[in-house]
């Protein structure tokens, strides 16, 4: 398990990588203008999509992130 400063630091890298840094700052400023219920949040982020298809996505970009390093 990593620090928690250690996950931010990966965190805000991983939402750079993805959204570029005005797009990831953005990102973080919508979570902190307004109250922000993480868990009912998440729970209809990706509604068509079961847990274990999420996570075999997750893994094939995860390996696809590795493969490029």
């Amino acid at each position: 398990m990593i620090t928690d400063e250690e996950l931010k630091v990966q965190g805000v890298r991983a939402l750079i990588a993805a959204l570029g840094d005005v797009e990831a700052e953005r990102f973080v400023s919508l979570l902190t203008r307004a109250p922000f219920d993480y868990t009912k949040w998440q729970r209809t982020l990706w509604p068509d999509i079961g847990v274990e298809e999420l996570s075999r996505q997750a893994m094939r970009v995860r390996r696809a992130s590795d493969s490029a390093k």
